[in-house]
């Protein structure tokens, strides 16, 4: 769906190139999530709005589909930008117009005159978004969440192919962002929209991502499927993401494990091994011996997962982890 081909992006300060992104290719599915995620300043808004061309890039070629939008200029772009809906940090909505009016903006803005068609495409999205009762009020009569999701429907007000969220949540309060992401995973469940979204919080990603690219300094340090990502992260920046999400296993990496006996491993379960009894068999047959330091169950967006940290000792050790990666659990060994 979206191409980015060696593009970068630099900005012109007081007569010097200042580079916000160095030269990256990516490629982000049809009818994916897909996260960005880095700390502020790290490129996030520069390379979403590089999508849509709100920003231009220094060098390289973006597609969409067969469509070069590096390419496109004026009334060809403005066409192609209305397949292509964005949801902002702070909302962005018109404090004098009311929902509804809110929410046909851009169909009226796209030259769409049939007001009954305009109405009833409003009603739909209203449904779809939870806001049916309050379709006359004003944004100033809206709580934070409610703003967002009429932000969500003008978004998809003209039928968009992608949806860009900039931050879409971290202007919510915990329940209200589980809420919005629930809403976002539904609407790329039911109408296959590629959800491109950028966040400075793992557990965003971690809740309805599918694939993740983490940002450091203009650079994409790390990219993959978020399951990955988040059980296996190979740079220091996404070590950090991780440890901010899960707080309780940051301090368990730091448990002066040369005190305790036997090997520390880190095995991570994915799909149906989480739930099957699969240490307890490999033990038995083993004879080996194990005591659990740490440990979570969670899922990552529809995947259930596993991590345990745990001291293995006896004298067949290397058989027993032969024979749990032989049953599909990943094992790293921390320290012996």
């Amino acid at each position: 769906m979206i191409r980015f081909i060696d593009v970068h992006k630099s900005y012109r300060v007081e007569g010097k190139d200042i580079p916000a992104l160095e030269p990256f290719s990516l490629e982000i599915a049809d009818g994916e999530v897909f996260g960005i995620i880095g700390h502020s300043g790290a490129g996030k808004s520069t390379l979403i709005r590089l999508i849509n061309l709100l920003e231009r890039p220094s060098g390289g070629r973006i597609l969409i589909g067969n469509t070069e939008m590096t390419a496109l200029h004026d009334d060809a772009l403005r066409e192609a930008r209305q397949g292509i809906g964005m949801i902002f940090q702070h909302f962005n909505l018109l404090s004098s117009q009311t929902v509804v009016e809110n929410i046909a903006f851009p169909m009226r803005l796209a030259g769409n005159k049939d007001a009954k068609a305009i109405r009833a495409r409003v009603d739909e999205l209203l449904q779809r978004v939870g806001l049916t009762a309050h379709a006359n009020k004003y944004p100033s009569q809206l709580s934070g969440g409610q703003k967002q999701r009429v932000g969500i429907a003008r978004a998809l007000a003209n039928r968009p192919s992608i949806l860009l969220c900039d931050e879409a949540t971290s202007a919510l309060d915990p329940q209200t962002t589980a809420s919005v992401l629930e809403l976002l995973a539904e609407i790329n469940r039911e109408l296959k929209l590629t959800i491109v979204l950028i966040t400075h919080e793992m557990d965003v990603v971690r809740r309805v991502c599918d694939r993740v690219a983490v940002l450091d300094a203009g650079r994409i340090v790390e990219h993959g499927t978020v399951a990955d990502v988040f059980l296996h992260p190979q740079h220091a920046t996404t070590r950090r993401f991780v440890n901010e999400a899960l707080p309780e296993e940051a301090a368990g990496e730091h448990l002066p494990y040369e005190n305790v006996p036997g090997r520390i491993l880190r095995l991570s379960f994915r799909g149906e091994a989480t739930w099957s009894p699969t240490l307890g068999r490999v033990t038995r047959e083993t004879g080996v011996d194990f005591n659990i330091l740490a440990g979570r169950i969670d899922r990552i967006k529809d995947l259930p997962y596993g991590q345990l940290t745990l001291a293995m000792q006896g004298d067949n050790v290397d058989t027993a982890l032969r024979s749990l990666r032989e049953a599909g659990i990943e094992v790293e060994e921390l320290a012996r």
